[in-house]
């Protein structure tokens, strides 16, 4: 390629960027605030800051327009719920008298005022705030993050461009208020909120934007003809106003299909669209309707959501295609580079020859500058670049970590008898009840307790030499101990060891298994200050040695009662993960279920008669696209089950879900055949026990009754009434009494009241059972 070849300069650009700082110094003010222990002048000085900071880093690596408006204290969505004045009417005194907290009520609730709900946004494992909406809903303006945030970056003399979650795909991601009829729905909004996107475009033309991106990844997904109509009526009527800065919309994660069209013949100025592997598709869809004549494209042909360096080769040729569909081409990455980590080069203790296939934020910005480099001015000004890219690229695919032919071996072996319970549900079941015996209605939790400072001050500790391994274990068996004794006093009828031992539930694993590398500063956000270093799945995977039946064991001899054995499903420890890109998933999650079978097994003959296999990114991972299910969810249940299917019919395997849509999944939570499934109920008013019961859901289901990522303390009455409610779909002698997740993130004194008060409202709704 050389110059010749490009209508114009192209332009580097990316949507949006880690928020959190090189040393998540966002999470420590904010928490900070919460505690008392930072003001808030203080912790909107170090947003400031942080903004500030990422900015000059994007523009001195060479990125020529900056994103504004990604920035957030917890979540872009619930910001645009502010934006559009959608604050719920439990939360707008707070709000009233203090924008700040009443931001901190929607996002994790009051004593007296319950959250916002929280789930998955799209396929990553990125959490948002569920917008609340009903017919009575008002929308009023309030643009002022967006023109601060703006006018900060242009102080600094820098291009820069506003972005914004799309109209369409805020209300797609909305539910009914609570009151408000299950069928209502929330695009019949969009007449009354598209007044407020005006205002909003109007008032950030007016502080300087030549730009503003509209986000619309909800048209990545298969979506109606009236909705498709919707889109089409957004943008001709926004593309209409004469007072607005010109209109970029963005998709990604998936082909826009039949919304490509739609926005191709909008009125507006640009369109950002997705071409890896993931949406591969958008360039012959591109070429089918004629391109963008008199418009801008960015394209996004550098991956947002995984961390391997970029094929440049591959990608300028798909910048070059690109060049006659559209008036100008700018290069990007796939979406905001808020999924990934800031540096890879911060990471010490990864090879050289490894560390070299990787691209955190950072070198994703870089390799976004030399494409549009390379497209500019020609491949000649980036030979060495090239040269290099070509050389990491060969290292990875010859390297013997990721081709193990003993593991390749054991995976084709597989058999459809292999991923089979030995005996039915039914006879599981009575065979378990007789070995157990469990009560109606048994509690239990989910499986992690509070990582104290205690805790994390130990594996400190121990990293830097100041306590032994032995001195660590004493402290690990310490806490232990404390948990089993709580959870029996407390009467909880089958125990969990807290999981004291556990950085994180796939980290933990991924450091015992070969295949997986560790990260030290590869932090990503997961929700608000909710931060995870998802471990990297480079090679294959095998098990070199049991990884949780020491602990586990020791639980055990301390409690007559059950304590479940622990363990994170394949297709989680895929989902976050940061998964190898040259091979199928269904092929790894193969070779992870088999690693995970050893270890269900090994607990097993040690003794555990209970082991949950949790499964929360079953739902999180289903692609986007109807067409794309089946085959996911064919190698995705068939990995569970190949994990859980070595054990005697009366040992109980439990799974686990969280924070997602279970309607478009129950047909596949059957097809797990666990013999108990715990699932995230409170936010969402027990939804998925409804769900079960249409679908005629056969096993034991324990929808949660305690929102554990609120501070909030339920009360008994609280809990029982979510219990009654759960068994107006699910009997009693099928039911559950739990958390909806883990404790990990909460505190010891909120964890004791809540669980004192749930098993209490199980006591007391198991009193009010007939006689049996």
């Amino acid at each position: 390629m050389t110059t010749k070849h490009a209508a114009a300069t192209a332009r580097a650009t990316v949507y949006g960027y880690p928020r959190q700082g090189p040393n998540r110094e966002l999470k420590k003010a904010i928490e900070g605030y919460w505690k008392g222990r930072v003001t808030a002048d203080a912790l909107r000085a170090t947003a400031a800051e942080l903004r500030r900071a990422n900015w000059r880093e994007l523009a001195d690596a060479g990125i020529d327009e900056v994103p504004t408006g990604d920035f957030s204290y917890y979540d872009h969505v619930l910001d645009t719920t502010v934006m559009v004045g959608a604050i719920p009417a439990r939360h707008r005194a707070t709000a009233d008298s203090d924008a700040l907290d009443g931001y901190f009520a929607m996002a994790r609730g009051t004593q007296d005022v319950a959250p916002l709900e929280m789930t998955k946004w799209f396929d990553t494992n990125y959490h948002y705030l569920v917008p609340e909406l009903g017919p009575d809903t008002v929308f009023t303006a309030d643009s002022t993050q967006q023109v601060t945030e703006l006018k900060e970056a242009l102080a600094l003399g820098l291009s820069a461009r506003p972005v914004l979650v799309g109209p369409v795909t805020y209300l797609l991601l909305s539910k009914p208020a609570p009151g408000v009829p299950a069928d209502f729905d929330p695009l019949t909004l969009l007449d009354r909120l598209l007044p407020v996107y005006a205002e909003v475009l109007a008032d950030l033309r007016a502080a300087g934007a030549e730009w503003v991106q509209l986000d619309e990844p909800a048209l990545a997904q298969d979506r109606t003809p009236a909705e498709l109509d919707a889109a089409a009526r957004t943008y001709r009527g926004l593309g209409a106003l004469t007072d607005r800065p010109k209109l970029l919309v963005a998709s990604y994660f998936d082909r826009l299909g039949d919304a490509l069209p739609v926005l191709a013949k909008a009125p507006i100025e640009g369109l950002a669209l997705d071409f890896t592997e993931a949406a591969a598709a958008n360039l012959d869809d591109l070429a089918a309707v004629g391109g963008l004549p008199g418009k801008r494209l960015v394209a996004g042909v550098v991956d947002g959501r995984n961390i391997w360096v970029n094929d440049l080769a591959t990608s300028l040729s798909t910048l070059g295609t690109l060049l006659g569909l559209a008036d100008r081409v700018d290069v990007s990455a796939s979406s905001s580079l808020l999924h990934v980590p800031i540096d890879a080069a911060l990471e010490r203790d990864i090879e050289p020859q490894i560390l070299r296939w990787l691209a955190f934020a950072r070198q994703k910005t870089a390799e976004i500058v030399t494409l549009a480099k390379g497209l500019t001015q020609g491949t000649g000004t980036i030979a060495g670049e090239l040269a290099s890219n070509r050389a990491a690229l060969a290292s990875r695919a010859n390297s013997p970590i990721t081709h193990d032919p003993a593991v390749r071996a054991r995976a084709a072996a597989v058999t459809d008898a292999d991923a089979r319970r030995s005996q039915p549900y039914p006879e599981r079941a009575a065979a378990q009840r007789a070995h157990l015996g469990l009560p109606l209605l048994p509690t239990t939790t989910i499986g992690s307790f509070p990582q104290t400072a205690e805790l994390r001050t130990a594996r400190a500790d121990l990293r830097t030499g100041r306590i032994d391994t032995a001195g660590y274990e004493e402290r690990i068996k310490a806490e232990i101990q404390e948990v089993i004794s709580f959870q029996e006093k407390t009467g909880l009828d089958v125990l969990v060891h807290g999981e004291a031992e556990r950085n994180d539930m796939v980290q933990y694993f991924a450091e015992q298994l070969t295949g997986y590398l560790a990260t030290q500063h590869g932090w990503v956000q997961s929700y608000g200050t909710r931060y995870v270093r998802p471990p990297i799945l480079a090679g294959d995977i095998t098990r070199p040695e049991p990884m949780t039946v020491r602990w586990t064991t020791y639980a055990q001899s301390l409690t007559d009662r059950p304590v479940k054995g622990m363990l994170t499903g394949p297709v989680t420890m895929l989902a976050w993960s940061f998964v190898r890109d040259d091979q199928p998933l269904g092929d790894t999650a193969r070779q992870v279920a088999l690693a995970l079978r050893d270890e269900v097994n090994d607990l097993e003959a040690a003794g555990s008669s209970v082991i949950q296999v949790d499964e929360p990114a079953l739902r999180e991972t289903l692609p986007l696209r109807t067409a794309d299910r089946p085959a996911y969810l064919a190698w995705a249940t068939e990995a569970f089950r190949l994990s859980t299917s070595g054990v005697r019919p009366d040992t109980q395997i439990h799974t686990h879900m969280c924070y997602a849509e279970f309607g478009d999944i129950v047909q596949a939570i059957d097809d797990l055949d666990a013999d108990v499934i715990s699932l995230e109920a409170a936010r969402s008013h027990m939804q998925v026990a409804r769900e079960l019961a249409s679908h005629g859901y056969p096993r034991e289901a324990g929808p949660g009754v305690y929102d554990i990522h609120s501070p909030r303390v339920p009360s008994t009455q609280e809990a029982a009434e979510l219990l009654r409610a759960g068994l107006k779909a699910i009997p009693a002698e099928r039911l559950w009494v739990n958390p909806d997740c883990g404790l990990k993130t909460r505190g010891w004194p909120e964890t004791r009241a809540s669980l004192e008060n749930l098993v209490a409202a199980a006591h007391a709704v198991r009193g009010e059972l007939p006689a049996s």
